[in-house]
């Protein structure tokens, strides 16, 4: 099938859509993998104790930080080479705050808090964990419009 756009920019444009959604979606899946499935269930498992269960959430989140920053990193730079509005634009600006709020001041707070669990001083949860399943939450949600947007400019362009 012959793309509706001429010459090879339809080509460019194509692969441009087609990254935003797969990164879109890939996120998402992430995100719905590990923060909505995997985390609670983790401390439900048998033989798993408190002490054990951080210790792996914190390496399953910090490991998960560092991919959702090579995928915004993928989607400004897949943006930034194909226009893609300012919808877009502010869709993926909205991402990168929520990431930024995740990052940079909610797991250094959730961090402290795993420590002082650890070390005996608390006995667990805290207004971080509300606020960082908030953050993932407006995230999913961000991931959702951002994928709605893509698939909507990729039946645009391809007439699919």
């Amino acid at each position: 099938m012959t793309s509706p756009l001429p010459g090879p920019a339809s080509r460019g444009a194509q692969w441009a859509v087609a990254a935003r959604i797969y990164i879109s979606a890939l996120w998402l899946g992430l995100i719905i993998g590990i923060s909505f499935i995997e985390a609670p269930l983790k401390f439900t498992a048998p033989g798993i104790t408190i002490p054990l269960g951080l210790g792996i959430g914190r390496r399953v989140f910090f490991a998960m930080n560092m991919v959702e920053i090579i995928f915004f990193i993928a989607l400004v730079a897949g943006s930034a080479k194909r226009a893609a509005g300012k919808a877009w634009g502010w869709g993926v600006g909205l991402v990168g705050l929520l990431l930024l709020i995740k990052t940079a001041a909610i797991r250094p707070g959730l961090s402290a808090r795993t420590d002082a669990v650890l070390a005996g001083v608390s006995d667990g949860g805290s207004l971080w964990h509300y606020a960082y399943i908030g953050v993932e939450f407006c995230l999913t949600l961000a991931l959702v419009a951002l994928l709605l947007m893509a698939a909507k400019r990729w039946i645009r362009i391809t007439g699919r």
